[in-house]
C-alpha cells in the first residue's frame, strides 16, 4: 500500500514500498523502503505533461468521482442552456470577462481566477466597496478564486492546471505568449484535456508585428479607424465615449465560444480561439472600409442632414434612410423652399452642400423644445429620438415597461444597474450572483475540486491562495 499525507488528510493507494509526504506548501518527498528518492513534487509537477496523474498521485487532489468533460453532459434549458459548462476567466478588465460573464448568463459555472491583488478593473474608476462599476458590472454571476501563479513553489500553477483539467472553456487576457510560458497554454492543457475549448482574447491578436504590443480600449478605437470617422463639431477626431472596443470583443469572443461548442457536440474536441480588440472594433466599421477604398479616400457624408441637433430645451437626433423622408422632414418643419432647392435635391448633391443646409437646420431646430418637434417628426414618420443620458435612459417608461434593465444588489456596492443582455430568453439574468469579492469562493471552488479542507488552510497561509473574509 502507499500511504499519503498532507495536512490533516491521509490516503492510501496500492502500491509496493512506497508512500508520498506533501508538505505544507506543496513539497513531496518520496520514501522507497525507507530511503528518501526525491524532493519537490511541485517541481516535478511543473515539469511532468500528466498533471492528472501527478497531482492525484501526490494526493494535492483527491479523487471527485466527476465525470470528464467528453463525458459530462449539458443540461440545456431556454433559461439555462450552458447549464453544466464548466468555464476558468482569467481575464481581467472588460473584454474577456465580460465573454465569460456572458456564458454565466446562459446558465455556466464560470470561476474567476484573480491575481492576489485582483482584477486590475477593480481599481479602475471610483471604488464602491470592493469594486469599481467595470468590475460589479463584468463580474456578475461568477465565483471567485484568489490564486498566486507568482507562488515560488509554482502551487497556483499546478492549481489552475488541475482546474483546466476539468473545465470546458478557458478564458485569458494575458500578453501572447504569457500563458504558455505559464505552462497554461492550449498545446500543453489540452493534452490532458483534448475537449478544452480555450480563448485568448489580446489587442493584436496573437501573432503578427503587432502582437506584442500593448493593447486597449482606446488603442483599438484610434487604429481601426472607428476615432477617424468619428469627428466632432470642433473638427476633432474622438474616441467613442464607452468601452465600445471592449464590450465587442467580448460579444465576438462569446459568438466564437457559442459556435466551438456547437461543433464539439460533432467533432468531440476543442479548438483554441484569438479574437483581439483590433480586429472586433474593424469589425464594427462594415461598409465603412468599403466605402473609403471604392471612393477613393474619405467618403462623403451618407445621408445629410441626418445628425444631432440642438433644441430649445435639450439635444435630439434625427436620421434618414431614403429620399422621400427628406421630402417629409422639410414639411414637418415647414420649410418646403428646402425640398424643392436644386442644390439639396438627392443624398449626393446634398452630401455636396451639408455644410449650407446643416446650418439652415440647426437654426430651425433651436426654435422648439424636444418634444414638440419629436410630436411633429413622428407624425411625419421621420427617424428622430431624444438623446438620453444613461439615466434618462435607465428611468425611461420604455425601458421600465419593457424591463431592459437589471438590478442587482452587490454587497459593500450597493444596486447596480446594467442594461438586461439582447435576446436572452427569460427573467434568470435578475437573479445572477452579484460580482464577488476577490477569493470570495476560494475554499468552495477548491473543495469541489478534491482538496481537503485543511490543505487549502495550509495554502492559504502559504499565500499560494486568498480567502476573502465573509
Amino acid at each position: 500500500m502507499r500511504q499519503l499525507r498532507g495536512a490533516g488528510a491521509t490516503v492510501v493507494i496500492a502500491e509496493q514500498n512506497m508512500h508520498f509526504c506533501l508538505g505544507l506548501a506543496g513539497h513531496a518527498t518520496v520514501i522507497d523502503k525507507g530511503q528518501i528518492v526525491y524532493t519537490s513534487f511541485i517541481e516535478e509537477l511543473k515539469a511532468n505533461d500528466n498533471i492528472r496523474e501527478l497531482s492525484r498521485a501526490s494526493g494535492l487532489f483527491a479523487a471527485t468521482g466527476g465525470k470528464r468533460v467528453g463525458e459530462r453532459r449539458l443540461t440545456p434549458t431556454y433559461e439555462a442552456p450552458y447549464r453544466g459548462l464548466k468555464v476558468l476567466d482569467f481575464g481581467q478588465g472588460i473584454a474577456s470577462p465580460y465573454c465569460a460573464m456572458l456564458l454565466g448568463v446562459y446558465g455556466a459555472d464560470v470561476i474567476k481566477v484573480e491575481p492576489p491583488e485582483g482584477d486590475w478593473s477593480r481599481y479602475l474608476g471610483t471604488t464602491y466597496g470592493n469594486h469599481t462599476t467595470l468590475s460589479a458590472v463584468y463580474n456578475r454571476g461568477k465565483r471567485s478564486l484568489c490564486l498566486d501563479m507568482k507562488h515560488k513553489d509554482g502551487i497556483g500553477i499546478a492549481i489552475a492546471r488541475r482546474l483546466a483539467e476539468e473545465a470546458d472553456v478557458l478564458i485569458e487576457g494575458f500578453r501572447p505568449g504569457v500563458a504558455e510560458r505559464l505552462g497554461l497554454g492550449y498545446e500543453r492543457l489540452s493534452r490532458d484535456n483534448p475537449g478544452l475549448i480555450y480563448l485568448s482574447v489580446s489587442g493584436f491578436g496573437q501573432s503578427g508585428p503587432y502582437a506584442k504590443r500593448p493593447g486597449s480600449d482606446s488603442v483599438a478605437q484610434a487604429f481601426s479607424g472607428l476615432v477617424s470617422i468619428n469627428v466632432g463639431t470642433d473638427g476633432v477626431p474622438h474616441r467613442v465615449g464607452t468601452t465600445i472596443s471592449d464590450v465587442v470583443t467580448g460579444v465576438y469572443a462569446f459568438q466564437a465560444i457559442a459556435t466551438a461548442l456547437f461543433a464539439r457536440a460533432s467533432v468531440g474536441t476543442g479548438r483554441w480561439i484569438d479574437v483581439n480588440l483590433c480586429q472586433s472594433t474593424a469589425a464594427l466599421l462594415g461598409h465603412k472600409v468599403a466605402e473609403f477604398m471604392l471612393e477613393g479616400g474619405a467618403p462623403r457624408a451618407l445621408n445629410v442632414p441626418a445628425g444631432t441637433y440642438q433644441t430649445q430645451d435639450g439635444w435630439m437626433m434625427v436620421t434618414l434612410v431614403n429620399e422621400p423622408q427628406y421630402k417629409r422632414l422639410c414639411a414637418a418643419i415647414g420649410r418646403d423652399d428646402l425640398a424643392s432647392d436644386p442644390r439639396y435635391a438627392d443624398f449626393a448633391r446634398r452630401a455636396d452642400a451639408a455644410d449650407a443646409l446643416i446650418s439652415e437646420m440647426r437654426e430651425i431646430f433651436l426654435v422648439l423644445p424636444t418634444e414638440a418637434w419629436l410630436t411633429r417628426l413622428h407624425a411625419a414618420d421621420i427617424i428622430a429620438e431624444r438623446i438620453h443620458n444613461p439615466g434618462e435612459w435607465l428611468r425611461n417608461a420604455h425601458v421600465e415597461a419593457t424591463k431592459a434593465a437589471v438590478c442587482q444588489d452587490t454587497p459593500g456596492v450597493g444596486p447596480v444597474y446594467t442594461p438586461r443582455t439582447p435576446g436572452f430568453a427569460g427573467l434568470s439574468e435578475d437573479h445572477l450572483r452579484p460580482a464577488p469579492d476577490v477569493g470570495q469562493d476560494s475554499c468552495e471552488i477548491l473543495m469541489e475540486a478534491g482538496l481537503d479542507r485543511a490543505v487549502i488552510e495550509d495554502l492559504i497561509q502559504s499565500g499560494a491562495v486568498r480567502q476573502a473574509k465573509r
